[in-house]
């Protein structure tokens, strides 16, 4: 689960960590306000939404003024803001931050995060902080420097030493750097992050290091135990299908291709994305019904997975081996007549009682193509969304 810079910026600071003054508003009244409240002049204008390259897709606006600055609030909120991250559809803009002009003489990037490659803790710092990070990173990697938190000491003070070192911070600032890395990595741990990540923090004209941007991650398999974090978070900023999906416990990520895909078990339904890549195909999402599929899921699966606009077929997988495939089939006549699926619907089954299963399905009367095998199934589902468009 993500938060919103603001709410990231108030963790920060319930850890000390310093961040630029800034207040979040969610109308143009409210905007002027708080602009009023930090005082000045300048202020800087920032959407919230869940998604990164705010700045280049124009989320992030420097303005002069009260008149420049309500010109920006009415032109923010209640608006779609489309950038690199969003997809495009893009997100709402519900609320923007009135953030403090900085004077800014370095950007460094400064993240933790979880790599699952050496379940590790990892930190990630670089010099070249800012909008381009991403293009540092590909093409200048020498950059980026990491540390490999182990699990049995923890983060040690040379750890956050050597890494100041290498950004070649001065003295003062690598005592600042130093606590803000220690209190980063134990807002990680308390809150059950899966990344924390401050680009940039920049140095001041002071030679102060603040948290210019926040980014933070919530691990949504601790947030039973993080319920004021779970509070805070925007449904406004989910897919609507993903969302719908979570009320029924069903396992859905919506893709950008056109053959809807319904499996049972995480590992059967990336195949199944793979084999229809492999043919050609796109898949529309990833879909796990899980293995104690129900009809009452299996018609909302169908619900969710015809109801996006691109879909021009659909493939439904199932290996029956907690759930019957005879129990599978009835919920998915009884979903394609209730929902009144008229897409193509390609059906593999395989399993417990799939003889009957597939009886089911072929004397139901509906629309149903049958396919022996995963590969057959990959084929007719490319094949029907081809000649759909």
């Amino acid at each position: 689960m993500h938060l919103h810079e603001y709410q990231a910026k108030n963790l920060f600071l319930e850890y000390g960590i310093p961040v630029a003054p800034g207040r979040p508003a969610h109308s143009v009244e409210e905007t002027l306000r708080c602009a009023r409240e930090l005082g000045g002049e300048q202020w800087i204008v920032k959407a919230q939404v869940h998604a990164g390259g705010r700045g280049k897709a124009g989320g992030i606006r420097a303005v002069r003024g009260l008149k420049e600055l309500e010109q920006a609030a009415r032109e923010l909120l209640g608006k779609r803001l489309v950038t690199r991250q969003s997809g495009p559809a893009g997100q709402p803009v519900h609320c923007v931050l009135v953030q403090e002009i900085q004077e800014i003489t370095r950007e460094l990037y400064l993240a933790v995060l979880v790599d699952r490659g050496s379940r590790r803790i990892r930190v990630i710092a670089s010099p070249c902080g800012g909008m381009n990070i991403e293009e540092i990173a590909a093409e200048q990697p020498e950059h980026i420097h990491q540390v490999g938190v182990h699990p049995g000491t923890g983060l040690l003070n040379y750890h956050a030493a050597a890494l100041a070192f290498q950004l070649s911070l001065d003295k003062q600032q690598r005592v600042q750097w130093c606590a803000i890395l220690r209190a980063l990595y134990r807002l990680f741990l308390e809150k059950d992050l899966g990344l924390a990540e401050i680009n940039p923090l920049i140095v001041d004209e002071q030679g102060r290091l603040l948290a210019l941007d926040a980014k933070v991650s919530v691990d949504d398999n601790a947030l039973f135990r993080q319920a004021a974090l779970a509070e805070q978070g925007d449904p406004s900023q989910e897919d609507e299908c993903e969302r719908a999906a979570r009320a029924f416990d069903l396992n859905y990520v919506a893709l950008e291709g056109n053959i809807g895909c319904m499996v049972n078990g995480a590992g059967l339904a990336m195949a199944t994305m793979d084999i229809i890549k492999l043919h050609g195909g796109e898949p529309a999402n990833f879909l796990d019904v899980g293995g104690n599929a129900t009809v009452e899921r299996v018609t909302e699966a169908f619900k969710l997975i015809s109801a996006a606009p691109l879909v021009r077929a659909l493939l439904v997988n199932i290996f029956g081996g907690i759930v019957r495939c005879d129990l599978i089939a009835e919920g998915i006549i009884q979903a394609v007549r209730e929902v009144g699926v008229r897409t193509p619907l390609v059906v593999r089954l395989k399993g417990t009682r799939v003889t009957q299963g597939r009886e089911l399905l072929a004397q139901s009367g509906l629309n149903i193509t049958l396919a022996e095998d995963l590969d057959e199934a990959a084929r007719k589902a490319v094949a029907a969304a081809g000649a759909a468009d």
